[in-house]
């Protein structure tokens, strides 16, 4: 998250930060996720923020330090990165939901014309969709921040 971070804070893209690096885009993914990067990725990396090898390890993530200020995430920016990975799975959700539903139909038309079984998967899959919709958009709230908080101090005195 802290090459997210560093990446955002430059207003590059992924491909853009690859290109700079000398590292495949793949390796940049894999990265912003939080996985391990070979050091000679690390050493592309950090020579392209101009910070040190250290800083962008996973370990370090959460108090990682550049040169002469720490690089943090605050509670906003967690919360504003997961906001948008949450709002990119609903995106990708409905194209899919809206890229396949009309295949469904077309091929409903042509094997079985008399029997209009897509209704069914377009009602069911659709009612998913509106569900992922509205939660992402926080119209429904099945737990609130305080059942949020609670899972979390949970899971971090289970660690």
């Amino acid at each position: 998250m802290i090459v997210r971070k560093l990446r955002l804070e430059k207003g590059w893209s992924q491909e853009q930060l690859a290109e700079l690096a000398g590292v495949s885009v793949r390796t940049i993914q894999r990265v912003e996720r939080g996985k391990r990067a070979s050091l000679e990725s690390l050493k592309c990396l950090a020579a392209v923020f101009e910070t040190d090898i250290n800083t962008l390890q996973p370990e370090a993530e959460m108090t990682a330090k550049t040169h002469e200020e720490s690089v943090v995430l605050s509670a906003e920016e967690r919360a504003a990165m997961e906001y948008v990975r949450d709002l990119k799975s609903f995106q990708a959700h409905l194209l899919s939901y809206l890229v396949i539903m009309p295949l469904l139909a077309v091929l409903n038309y042509f094997v079985s014309p008399e029997n209009i079984w897509a209704i069914w998967p377009a009602l069911g899959w659709g009612v998913g969709v509106l569900m992922h919709g509205l939660v992402v958009y926080e119209v429904l709230g099945f737990r609130g921040q305080k059942w949020e908080r609670e899972q979390i101090k949970k899971r971090l005195s289970r660690l």
